[in-house]
This record gives C-alpha cells, sequence and structure tokens, in this order.
C-alpha cells in the first residue's frame, strides 16, 4: 500500500502539476478537489485520490503536510475547513496568491490547534511542470527546513541560470530557485512585490510595441515587422526576458493578436503592491501607473473621459464626436 504524507487541495492548473513534478521526484501526493474529475485525472496517473478533506487526511500519514492551491476568495475558508481534519504537528502549506496580511491570521488561528503554517509565493504558472517554480517562502526556520524535500523537488534548479558573476562556492539556497524569505507573510510579501513588477514589465513591452504598431502612420512611417524585433530582441538585448519569449511567441502564432482581449484583468497583488507602496512611503511611479492602466483597460475611465470632454467643450467650444460602436476597443 502507498503512503504519504503531503496532500494537495486544489487542483487547477497549478496544484495539478505540482503534485506531477513531486511524482517525478518520487514523492507521491493524496489529492483533493471540489471537481471529481480533477481528482481522477491525477489519481490515474499515481496520486491518492480523495472525496473530501476528511478522507485526504485520513489517508495521509503525520505528520501531515497539505499544500492549499486555490483562488485567493476561498483560501482562508479552506485553510480553516482543512484545519478541522488535522491534527497538533501537522503543517500547512498556503501557496496560493495570498495577502501576506493575512498570512498572520491564518498562522495565528493553526497556532492555537498545534498546525504551522508555511507560506509559499509560487511563480512559474502553466510552465512550472517543466521548468520547476520560483518559490518565495515564510515560516518558522524549523518546519521550513522540514520541508525542504518538496521544495528542492519543485524548485528549477541551479542548472536553471547561469551562476551570478562572483558567486562561488557551494550554491545557496536561492540559486536552486527557492528562498526561505523570513517570518510567516514574507514569502507571499516578496511574491506580492514580484507581481507587482511584472505588471510594470508587461506594460513597458506592451506599450512600445503599440508605438510600432502605429509607427506607419508617423512622420516618416515605418512598416516594421513587430515579431521580428521581439525576435531579435530575445538574442542578446538587455531587454531579453521570459515575458519577451511569451510575447514573440504570441506573435508568431497571431501576429495581430486579434483573438485576445483589450481588456485585462488584475489580481490582488498588484493593488497590494500600490497599498504597500503607500503604507512605506515608497514612491512606485512604474508600478501604480501599470495598475491604472488595467483599470482603463477595462473602460473604468469612461466617465472620467466624458467629464473631461464636458470641460473642454464648455471652455472652449471643442465637441469631440461620440466613439461609433464599430471603432470601440481598436
Amino acid at each position: 500500500m502507498t503512503t504519504t504524507n503531503f496532500g494537495m487541495v486544489g487542483l487547477g492548473r497549478m496544484g495539478a502539476n505540482i503534485v506531477r513534478r513531486l511524482a517525478r521526484h518520487n514523492i507521491t501526493s493524496a489529492v483533493y478537489d471540489v471537481s471529481p474529475d480533477a481528482v481522477n485525472a491525477l489519481a490515474a496517473e499515481g496520486a491518492l485520490g480523495a472525496t473530501d478533506m476528511a478522507h485526504l487526511a485520513s489517508q495521509l500519514s503525520t505528520p501531515r503536510t497539505i499544500w492549499i492551491m486555490v483562488p485567493a476568495s476561498v483560501t482562508d475558508s479552506t485553510i480553516a475547513a482543512m484545519a478541522e481534519h488535522l491534527s497538533s504537528g501537522d503543517t500547512i502549506i498556503d501557496g496560493g496568491n495570498s495577502y501576506y496580511k493575512n498570512d498572520l491570521k491564518n498562522a495565528e488561528l493553526l497556532k492555537a490547534k498545534g498546525i504551522n503554517f508555511v507560506d509559499v509565493g509560487t511563480s512559474g504558472g502553466v510552465y512550472g511542470l517543466e521548468r520547476g517554480y520560483s518559490l518565495m517562502i515564510g515560516g518558522d526556520d524549523a518546519v521550513v527546513k522540514s520541508l525542504d524535500p518538496i521544495f528542492k523537488a519543485l524548485c528549477p534548479g541551479v542548472e536553471s541560470a547561469e551562476r551570478t558573476p562572483g558567486r562561488t562556492g557551494e550554491p545557496q539556497q536561492a540559486e536552486y530557485g527557492y528562498l526561505h524569505c523570513g517570518p510567516v507573510g514574507s514569502g507571499h510579501f516578496v511574491k506580492m512585490i514580484h507581481n507587482g513588477i511584472e505588471y510594470g514589465m508587461m506594460a513597458a513591452f506592451a506599450e512600445g510595441l503599440a508605438i510600432f504598431e502605429a509607427a506607419d502612420e508617423m512622420t516618416p512611417a515605418y512598416d516594421l515587422d513587430i515579431p521580428a524585433i521581439t525576435e531579435v530582441w530575445r538574442r542578446g538585448s538587455v531587454v531579453a526576458s521570459w515575458l519577451l519569449d511569451l510575447t514573440a511567441q504570441a506573435l508568431v502564432e497571431s501576429e495581430e493578436l486579434t483573438e485576445y482581449s483589450t481588456q485585462v484583468s488584475d489580481s490582488g497583488e498588484g493593488r497590494w503592491t500600490v497599498q504597500a507602496a503607500i503604507e512605506a512611503g515608497i514612491p512606485a511611479h512604474v508600478l501604480s501607473a501599470s495598475l491604472y492602466a488595467r483599470f482603463a483597460s477595462r473602460n473604468n475611465d469612461e466617465f472620467a473621459n466624458r467629464v473631461l470632454s464636458a470641460m473642454r467643450y464648455k471652455f472652449g467650444g471643442h465637441n469631440e464626436k461620440p466613439q461609433s460602436s464599430s471603432n470601440k476597443g481598436n
């Protein structure tokens, strides 16, 4: 009979692939999700399927480790529900995109039951199965150290990047692609800022390429090959990055990107990053502007723009014509 002390709750693209990557390193998982189909799919690959959280806990040897990988909106309730089936000495890992201040509350609630809490900011997306996951970890030193085999299995490894000049000797933890950042909450705090920076980088690429797209109407006019430009930038340019790699791939698949929406969602991390900047009194011009650009993409600035148009008309007689429905979003 297969035994394990590791369980995964939440089998979306990230949770399911974490289970699969662990399996490649001979770590078997018990798994649960609100979707029986998701559970059955991983059970067919060798995981131990569970019908509910109680069943999940019963399949694990102690001390148990449960990784929670669910949407932020239900993370707290999922942690509380899972804790009902655990005992002192067990550990809950929150690997989702949770607000770091919530980690402090969850850790305190679990501490009363003798249950450990670890927060893990997880980056890697749908490519994590093959590339590995960059992990930013917060929690008690001894607890985090006990989970090292899990983090070591999930991380990309030293070979995933050239060694930084000046680093010598035995590779440090961060060089493997995971880092114990500090006490509870610090992992999600570092991941939050990571995602805020990601917003800014994405916005910079998008705005620059948009200027290229409009260059055929400038003086002089240039008919630029945008996919080719992103391709040349990938080779030796200081802006070369994985984000650029993905952009180049998207442009090869669809040069005009017409199948993509012009509306860009934002998740909590961008807002929390700007909020943290305000709390710290740190100017974050790029990060806040990139967040507001996402708001604008969803036409959240329509009323403000009508106010501006009204003011221009009232003081100067400038009467902008309403945008036709056929032109909206172009």
